[in-house]
């Protein structure tokens, strides 16, 4: 009997796998040249389920690229191809049932 023992999702991880080791769907790989990562400040935040709200709704704004909403902190972190008009996120924050306090200076 051997003493290693391999976990499926090992494997899984070195051969190809849709989601990268942290988690995401998304690679980390650097931003395109132009894009802008803007931290916008979400009130009402308080689970995953608020996270995953805000995070759908700005996700549909033409242009985002990813979107990160953390309940804990309250703070939304969006990339996309160009900056966004602070009208049409606040517009998306408030259709997912919150209120955008602003821009994280």
């Amino acid at each position: 009997m051997s003493a290693h023992t391999e976990l499926p999702q090992a494997a899984s991880e070195t051969n190809g796998s849709c989601c990268s080791p942290s988690g995401s769907c998304h690679s980390d790989a650097a931003a395109p040249q132009g894009a802008v990562t803007t931290v916008y400040e979400v009130t009402g935040m308080t689970c995953g389920h608020c996270e995953g709200a805000v995070s759908a709704e700005i996700s549909e704004i033409a242009g985002v690229t990813s979107v990160k909403a953390v309940a804990a902190t309250g703070l939304v972190t969006v990339d996309s191809e160009a900056p966004l008009d602070e009208a049409a996120v606040r517009a998306a924050v408030d259709e997912a049932g919150y209120e955008l306090a602003g821009v994280k200076a």
